[in-house]
């Protein structure tokens, strides 16, 4: 089969009413509590808590982690006064379906990674990238 691994996608086809983020945090390994690490780059791992802006998100779909692996934390767009969560952008996203089996019955879910986060339209030195950020690969 010629796909493997993650697949490429664009931000607006994930996000078509955009994100906010909540924050970012370090992904610890549940058995080692050690920082999880990148299988690709070997770079930490970092969740950005986002909440979907779709006003027809709900539930599980309302609030998602996207994974960015960088050498540091990934830097958050600056906040815009009068709104509750930071715009945000992800820049290189892709999408890795997985069975999820955690609940009464399995069902298809994905995993989102991104190489950086950016502020909403921005470009050149409005960007907030990941240095060395990781490429698409996830297993979960």
């Amino acid at each position: 089969m010629a796909i493997q691994g993650a697949l490429p996608v664009e931000f607006g086809a994930v996000f078509p009413h955009g994100a906010y983020a909540l924050g970012v945090e370090a992904i610890t390994d549940f058995e080692t509590k050690k920082p999880q690490m990148d299988k690709t780059t070997g770079l930490p791992l970092w969740a950005v808590d986002v909440i979907d802006a779709d006003p027809e998100a709900r539930g599980k779909a309302k609030s998602v982690k996207v994974k960015v692996a960088a050498e540091h934390c990934p830097t958050l767009p600056d906040e815009v006064p009068g709104l509750p969560f930071r715009p945000v952008e992800f820049e290189a996203m892709s999408v890795m379906p997985y069975v999820d089996d955690s609940g009464r019955r399995p069902r298809v879910a994905y995993s989102l990674r991104a190489r950086g986060v950016k502020t909403p339209g921005g470009n050149g030195a409005a960007s907030r990238k990941a240095p060395a950020a990781a490429g698409a690969k996830d297993a979960g």
